[in-house]
């Protein structure tokens, strides 16, 4: 009898060990076969955004952004003004959101083709800023109107755009 729990106990381990490997090399091919998808997106079309999470316009936003070509990863955080803060954004040209493209950081909702100017100029400066929610903004819902962006960075606060 103890022959038989002995020899089960060690088939059993064995079918686990198998499967277990067989398991691992499968998800490491899976792996290796489906690539992230943002490995495949240039850099300059990949976006962060860390956001309120009861944050509604910042969906609409990141859906407009994916719209627009952008491949956006949504991080949940409360406590994101403080990251824009830290990032450099001035306290009173806070957006509803802070993003990072292409090591450039977005506060707000900033139209695609001025981060795609941003991206493209590359200009000396920590990043821009579309202060506060303005009904005409991306993610808004409004379509009509300027949008003042401005720049910050080491040389202080500049108007970006004014479109």
């Amino acid at each position: 009898m103890n022959n038989k729990i002995t020899l089960g106990a060690a088939a059993a381990l064995t079918a686990a060990g198998i499967l277990g490997f067989a398991t691992f090399g499968m998800a490491e091919s899976e792996n290796m076969a489906a690539p992230d998808a943002a490995a495949s997106v240039p850099s300059d079309r990949q976006m962060t955004i860390w956001r309120d999470p009861s944050c509604g316009c910042c969906d609409a936003y990141a859906d407009y952004m994916e719209g627009e070509g952008y491949h956006v990863t949504r991080i949940d955080d409360p406590d994101f003004d403080e990251r824009s803060v830290e990032a450099g954004v001035p306290e009173q040209g806070l957006g509803c959101h802070l993003a990072e493209v292409d090591g450039y950081y977005v506060s707000g909702l900033v139209p695609a083709e001025i981060i795609d100017r941003l991206t493209s100029e590359r200009p000396e400066i920590t990043g821009i800023t579309l202060p506060g929610m303005p009904m005409n903004a991306p993610g808004m819902g409004g379509k009509s109107g300027a949008l003042k962006t401005y720049a910050f960075g080491e040389g202080g606060i500049t108007v970006y755009s004014n479109e």
